[in-house]
């Protein structure tokens, strides 16, 4: 079950109680990544339980510890020794000997005991919690209350993550996206608003629901919201191997946040293909291996790429993913992160991709690149949103829909920028605008004002520019004006207000002064007043 805004609202408040001094973009990676310590405390804990019925773990590790920690490294992909559970943190605090030494210990025991298969999944998990910062303090007592204050509050019946993934996922995602609410500028830009995941997800998985060995791909993966939101419209995502996440993320904090977010709504490690480089730079999956282009293909990629980003794109023509197409210009690598998408996608998958608008339009390389892909019948809708959606900007932006073969040749253009809910500076879709959009891009319907399908001629008389406007019409016709009423209306205002006038000049004609002086100023008033109002009278 979802948490409740009660929930939300006090779990954020006794975050901000207990971060003391420290700035939120610090705080961050110290909350996550011991609420993520602590979901993996809490999963080995349950296995240990269903394991060693009855022994304890202290006793199985005394007898032969190598044997003890492989057992549960390949059963888990990572081993905790005894005491060094999250619940043994909170115990040496209630008895008053915890010191923040035992959190390195921990950290530094725990990266000895990562399964080989498992490397890549916690390899530099932790490693944005540095417990010599001076940010915790500025010495170790200092540090260790900042810790114990974070133990404290995960500790909590609000952070309880004991009864199961549903519980630590809902947590998960509702401090990523509060942290990036307040961060705009640091992490939204790696957090894609829900109702867009949303809409990409059931489009991407539209008759594959039931489908087994399915594969996901996103090049810019960020916090993984998007990998998510697409497995969870699949009805087997739960069953292990099912489905394969891949992804790809430059930056070390959303790579690290990626790997977290997965785990915790319960992803096992095996089915994790994350890594930490540059795209554009360096290809991946696979791509090209001892010279030869091997690419990996996928059932569904998606993506939010930087929007525009500078990219080095010197000696590209080669590359096999812009090869047929060209490459983008060096100060706009959308089309170059499309392609990339395109390249990897298998011959009957689909792909969907966020961008600004100016990739439908823009002229010169990118001009070349999207008459190329018209001409191939590889995009298949095009949909328009609202500003003010994403945190990080208020510019709209689109999606764009796409696939390697197709028959038909026409493109969906839709207009959803009209249909949202203002909530204070940023717009928000309801449930009503979501369904609505995905139910036109899956039946490809044509509603006025809102939708239509335009044939490849169309689109080349208007010379491959695919700015929505150009294919929905959305003007509205204002009605006619009756001259007539408005006269009328003004005839009745200028009665209503002569009306007016004489009744205040009675009453005022009717005041009395206590002296004289008073009483002289309040003629003089009421003359005024009558003159200002003949002047009026006389000009009309």
């Amino acid at each position: 079950m979802a948490l409740s805004t009660e929930q939300q609202t006090r779990m954020w408040s006794m975050l901000n109680q207990t971060r003391g001094q420290i700035g939120l973009t610090a705080y961050k990676d110290y909350i996550f990544g011991i609420l993520f310590y602590k979901y993996l405390s809490e999963k080995a804990t349950k296995w240990l339980d269903q394991t060693l019925r009855g022994e304890t773990w202290e006793d199985v590790f005394n007898q032969d510890s190598q044997r003890a920690m492989d057992y549960m490294k390949k059963n888990l992909g990572y081993a905790i020794q005894p005491g060094e559970f999250f619940s043994d943190w909170k115990i040496a605090i209630d008895q008053d000997r915890f010191n923040i030494g035992m959190m390195s210990d921990t950290f530094g025991h725990f990266n000895q005991q990562i399964a080989f298969a498992a490397k890549s999944d916690f390899e530099g998990i932790f490693d944005g919690m540095r417990f010599d910062s001076a940010d915790l303090g500025s010495n170790a007592q200092a540090r260790s209350s900042v810790m114990i204050s974070m133990i404290e509050l995960l500790s909590t019946p609000e952070f309880d993550v004991s009864d199961g993934n549903d519980n630590v996922s809902d947590i998960y995602e509702y401090l990523v996206a509060q942290f990036a609410t307040v961060l705009a500028s640091d992490m939204g830009q790696y957090y894609t608003p829900r109702e867009i995941s949303d809409i990409m997800a059931r489009i991407l998985t539209d008759g594959h629901e039931e489908k087994e060995n399915f594969s996901i791909y996103d090049p810019t993966v960020g916090s993984a919201s998007l990998l998510l939101t697409t497995a969870s419209y699949m009805k087997k995502s739960n069953k292990r191997g099912t489905i394969k996440y891949f992804g790809q993320e430059r930056d070390a904090t959303p790579y690290r946040l990626a790997r977290m977010n997965l785990m915790m709504h319960g992803v096992e490690y095996n089915d994790i293909n994350i890594k930490h480089g540059d795209t554009l730079e360096s290809d991946w999956p696979d791509g090209v291996v001892d010279g030869k282009d091997s690419p990996r293909m996928f059932n569904a990629v998606m993506a939010n790429p930087p929007y525009s980003a500078h990219w080095d794109n010197k000696e590209r023509e080669d590359d096999p993913r812009w090869r047929e197409y060209g490459v983008a210009p060096k100060t706009k690598a959308d089309y170059a992160f499309l392609l990339h998408c395109l390249y990897h996608l298998d011959d009957k998958g689909r792909m969907a991709i966020i961008l600004p608008h100016g990739v439908l339009f823009r002229g010169a390389a990118e001009g070349r690149i999207r008459k190329s892909l018209i001409d191939k019948h590889q995009i298949e809708a095009v949909i328009g949103f609202p500003d003010k959606l994403f945190l990080n900007t208020s510019i709209p932006v689109c999606v764009v829909i796409l696939k390697k073969n197709r028959s038909n040749s026409d493109i969906l253009f839709v207009d959803a920028s009209r249909e949202f809910q203002k909530i204070k500076s940023q717009n928000k879709l309801r449930s009503e605008d979501v369904d609505k959009i995905v139910d036109t891009v899956i039946h490809r319907k044509e509603i006025n004002k809102y939708s239509k399908i335009a044939t490849l001629d169309e689109i080349k008389e208007n010379d491959y520019n695919l700015n929505i406007p150009r294919y929905v019409d959305t003007f509205e016709e204002e009605e006619p004006i009756d001259i007539e009423v408005v006269a009328d209306d003004l005839l009745q205002i200028e009665s209503e207000l002569t009306r007016h006038h004489r009744e205040l000049m009675v009453m005022l004609q009717d005041l009395v002064a206590s002296n004289p002086e008073d009483q002289q100023k309040l003629d003089n008033a009421v003359v005024k007043l009558g003159k200002i109002w003949n002047s009026g009278v006389e000009e009309q």
